[in-house]
Formats: C-alpha cells, sequence, structure tokens
C-alpha cells in the first residue's frame, strides 16, 4: 500500500506515522514561565540527535486555534526546560500531565509529583523520573503547525540506584522505562530486549571473501 501525504488530512498522516514509527522515547518536559507558573506535559515527538554539542529535540504540537501550548510558551519565554524520562511506576501521573487543563492549572501539584531543584535552570525536575537532563533551548523552529524545539542539555541527572559509578553504565532495564506505540493510549515497556553487535568491516571482509 502506497499513501501520497501530499493528499491525505493531516489527522490520517499523523495516524498513519505514529502506528509505524515505535518505539518512541517521552520526554515529560516540566518549564516554568517568567511569572514562576510551573507546567508539565508529555510529548513523545523527542529524540537525542547529538553528544558534542549534547542536544535533544522535541516536536511540540500547537492547540486547535493554532496557539502555543503552556510548555512551548514557556520555553520560548525563558529558554528553560527539563527533559524527565517516565518510569512505569510513574506512567498514570505522566497520563494524567497530559491533561487539556486550562493555563492557569499546575499539572505538577494535579498529579501530586515530588520535585527537586534543578541546578542550572529554574524548571525543577521530577525526583520520581530515573533521569532528568536540565536543558537550555539552543534554537526553535517553526514548522507548520509544529514547533521544534533544541535544546543542548546542562546538567544529567541519574537515581543513584541507576548507576554504577566501577563501570560508568547505567542499569538502563531496571529503569523500566516506557515509550509510546500506536493507539490513542498505547505504550510499551522496555524489558524485551536483544543485543547485536555492531559489526567490524576489516573481520567481516576476511570472512566474506573466505
Amino acid at each position: 500500500m502506497d499513501f501520497d501525504f501530499s493528499q491525505l488530512p493531516a489527522a490520517e498522516r499523523y495516524r498513519l506515522m505514529t502506528a509505524a514509527i515505535t518505539p518512541r522515547p517521552i520526554a515529560w518536559v516540566t518549564t516554568q514561565s517568567a511569572a514562576g507558573a510551573r507546567n508539565a506535559a508529555p510529548y513523545s515527538f523527542f529524540n537525542m540527535m547529538g553528544s558534542e554539542p549534547p542536544i535533544v529535540v522535541i516536536g511540540m504540537g500547537r492547540r486547535a486555534d493554532g496557539s502555543h501550548k503552556d510548555s512551548t510558551a514557556n520555553i520560548l519565554e525563558t529558554r528553560e526546560f527539563v527533559v524527565n524520562l517516565v518510569s512505569e511506576t510513574d506512567a498514570a501521573a505522566m497520563n494524567l500531565t497530559s491533561i487539556d487543563a486550562p493555563s492557569d492549572i499546575d499539572e505538577i501539584a494535579l498529579a501530586g509529583l515530588t520535585t527537586a531543584p534543578s541546578l542550572a535552570v529554574a524548571p525543577p525536575r521530577i525526583a520520581t523520573a530515573p533521569v532528568a537532563m536540565e536543558c537550555r533551548l539552543y534554537q526553535a523552529q517553526e514548522i507548520g503547525r509544529a514547533t521544534l524545539i533544541i535544546g543542548q542539555v546542562l546538567r544529567f541527572h541519574v537515581r543513584d540506584e541507576f548507576y554504577d559509578p566501577a563501570s560508568r553504565r547505567l542499569d538502563t532495564a531496571a529503569m523500566q522505562i516506557v515509550g509510546r506505540v500506536h493507539g490513542a493510549g498505547g505504550y510499551v515497556r522496555g524489558t524485551d530486549l536483544f543485543e547485536l553487535d555492531r559489526p567490524n568491516w576489516a573481520a567481516w571482509r576476511d570472512a566474506w571473501v573466505e
């Protein structure tokens, strides 16, 4: 089946892309307006895009009337935000913060989240998140009804139980991070894993020639 996206409505393009491009990590974004109003919301159009500099990118949609959502408006105003990753134990709270609440509602309080102070930015981080990344806006791109938020990671927090100082490795499986898949409420656990070693060309070439 072939789909000409130029002939499809946006809702149908969204349905096809979100059903196919999975799993997607969730950026549970905490922001704070210049006046101090806090906000938390999840975004699954998100990923790491580089380590030098350390860059993350989030695609943030707009409201039906075309205005920026609170997270976007706060980031554009203050240039600061925190990306918290979502463990399965926080999934229900994360989902609650996706509610279409009025702008004066503090989703952090609504979901009963415990926060911890950030070190380099004003917005707090979610204390129960296995990983939290304090970010400064590197660049924002307005593309149609989406705002691409490109953030530079300033501080990277990992809960102590998930990091081994001796090996300098994270216990990713133990974090029980969840992601988004197809469907309005579809999520995935990161526990069904397999490994493939990256091939080495010289070794592979010699074996292939033989």
